[in-house]
């Protein structure tokens, strides 16, 4: 257990187990922490070092390891992408589905041959995995070469657990439950220029059945209004054009504040000067208010499509899931969505093989997604988590089953995209370029306000710009574009 208090660091080595006890800051002293103060006291002790971050999940991830990336290299260390050159490799953890977490251990183990080489790395493990009891006595017995392991609500005292790793004997285990506070002003790098993910929510109060993240992220805690609006602000100022507002479920925010709800944050957002585009995931059905829909409506610069999971297409099933929400509720906010904004897009999260769900049941799920005509969905087989209620729900779907039910629901879905995706041909769109394509250098992409992806054949100059493009060809996933050059914005 780390114990960082403001006055200075008390190190594991230093204690028994008794003195560990009487030192151990509480929950109030954690939340007043101040990360410059850390900061400070570690100094450069990663000079000459370099570290690897390797990440999975959602967003949410991704903006944290922009935030450890940007601390470690406060303290002196440099990035590599070479596990060979590392002096520090931190798995940012995803414990959503049991494959994300198989990956990380198979990964974890891999890594004892290189602490053999060098045993001066500093191996750890945070995020989402690291908050669950069974992943830390998992550690503690199978993968003892791992160093530190600290969880969700505490990536602020990073740089202390560093320090601590460098002369700890033991694998250091510092996982807070909860965090009752925002920590503001981390420092961040952002590995895009022209979009940039901000966090306005934490934490999740839904406990759906089969769900770990109100586990592993806590209760759901919003930001300041005016806090978002400074960072949101300073990236405009910065040359961000696109900015993406983050929560596991934003429409929740500012429930915890009680003088603000999402929709206001969105108009504020939307108003400030020279942001060329906001979006916002994830966003539930739950809370998802007219006074919502019609904010998104009356400003341009809100993005067109929203993220909409629905997981199953069966009242039955959502009821066991306990979404909050019949298929017909759900409908009839997608109706509402529709009629007042024909041109959105929607995508959507799909579970397949939820315990007890008929043939029938997946049968309403087809007919869903068909009847919705979703842009895309993110699909699953339903992965049984430990600690969540479904474990505990009778599983009478085979395997075979399961993964027969998803690959009809993708060929479906795929057959559905792809359709949508043929009435852009012959458009002429608003395209923010990101720069050259992952899969051809000689050809740039951007995306579009439905975050289409078009491909297209222009100079590199163009990244970071906002262009017009004429849509020639659709494929299943992208768009194929040309490039009006008078058409340039900045």
């Amino acid at each position: 257990m780390s114990n960082v208090k403001n006055e200075g660091f008390i190190h594991i080595e230093d204690l028994d187990q008794h003195a560990l006890d009487a030192h151990r800051p509480t929950m109030e002293e954690r939340n007043r922490v101040d990360y410059r103060e850390i900061a400070k006291h570690v100094g450069r002790i990663g000079e000459g070092k370099r570290y690897l971050i390797r990440t999975h999940g959602c967003q949410m991830n991704e903006h944290d390891t922009e935030i450890m990336a940007a601390m470690l290299e406060e303290i002196g260390y440099q990035p590599t992408e070479e596990l060979v050159e590392a002096d520090f490799v931190l798995y940012n953890t995803c414990a959503v589905r049991e494959n994300a977490e198989d990956k990380v251990f198979g990964h974890l183990g891999l890594l004892k041959s290189y602490k053999a080489k060098n045993p001066n790395l500093i191996i750890g493990l945070c995020g989402c995995m690291a908050q669950e009891d069974v992943v830390r006595e998992k550690i503690r017995v199978r993968f003892p070469w791992v160093d530190l392991v600290f969880g969700t609500h505490n990536i602020h005292v990073l740089p202390a657990l560093i320090q601590e790793s460098m002369h700890a004997k033991e694998t250091i285990f510092d996982v807070w439950e909860a965090a009752n506070a925002t920590i503001e002003n981390l420092p961040k790098i952002r590995k895009d220029q022209t979009r940039a993910w901000v966090n306005i929510q934490y934490g999740c109060n839904k406990f759906c059945t089969y769900c770990i993240v109100p586990f592993t992220r806590g209760a759901e805690r919003s930001r300041q209004p005016d806090d978002v609006l400074e960072e949101v602000q300073g990236l405009v100022a910065e040359g961000y054009k696109e900015i993406t507002l983050l929560g596991q479920n934003v429409n929740d925010y500012g429930l915890d504040l009680g003088h603000v709800d999402f929709a206001d944050l969105l108009d504020r957002v939307a108003r400030i000067p020279g942001l060329a585009r906001i979006r916002f995931t994830t966003s539930n059905p739950w809370n998802f208010t007219d006074k919502l829909i019609d904010t998104i409506a009356r400003h341009d610069n809100i993005c067109k499509m929203i993220h909409l999971p629905v997981q199953s297409g069966n009242s039955q099933v959502l009821r066991r899931m306990k979404r909050g929400y019949t298929r017909e509720e759900y409908l009839d906010l997608v109706s509402r969505i529709k009629a007042r904004m024909p041109e959105i897009t929607l995508t959507t999260d799909l579970i397949v093989g939820f315990p007890g769900e008929t043939e029938e049941q997946f049968l309403d799920t087809l007919s869903l997604v068909q009847e919705v005509r979703y842009d895309g969905a993110f699909t699953f087989i339903y992965s049984p988590r430990a600690g969540t209620p479904a474990t505990r729900l009778p599983d009478d779907v085979t395997d075979e089953e399961k993964k027969s039910r998803l690959q009809r629901l993708n060929e479906a879905q795929d057959r559905i995209t792809a359709e949508n995706n043929q009435a852009y041909i012959g458009r002429v769109l608003d395209v923010l370029v990101e720069g050259e394509s992952k899969t051809n250098p000689d050809v740039m992409q951007g995306r579009t306000d439905s975050n289409k992806l078009v491909h297209f054949t222009g100079p590199k100059t163009l990244a970071g710009t906002m262009i017009k493009a004429n849509i020639l060809d659709a494929k299943t996933w992208t768009l194929v574009g040309e490039w009006i050059p008078e058409e340039v914005t900045v």
